[in-house]
């Protein structure tokens, strides 16, 4: 890819991040009193992150048997309010073990 047209690709990218992140401060000023808005606005980031991750943890493996075991894993734990290092190292190690007996 030439220079010129990697700038402009670095512009357009920079200036749609930017406007994506300033939109919202301009459009609402003060303080949201909707209690329904700001609940709202409280678990969207839970719910995107849930909703781009979860699909790819079944594909991780390779296989899906050890994927499912790993999920199983980290929802017990993460039920239990497991800190996030025991939560992933316990997921990890079990897809692992059972991924080597597959």
């Amino acid at each position: 890819m030439s220079w010129p047209i990697f700038l402009k690709y670095l512009l357009v990218m920079a200036g749609v991040t930017y406007l994506i992140r300033m939109i919202p401060l301009a459009a609402v000023r003060g303080k949201v009193k909707s209690r329904f808005f700001r609940s709202f606005l409280y678990y969207v980031p839970y719910a995107v992150l849930g909703a781009m991750t979860f699909p790819d943890v079944f594909a991780s493996t390779g296989n899906l048997i050890s994927a499912i075991a790993g999920t199983a894993v980290a929802l017990v734990l993460g039920w239990f309010e497991k800190s996030l290092l025991t939560v992933a190292a316990s997921a990890c190690a079990v897809a692992y073990v059972v991924g080597l007996f597959l």
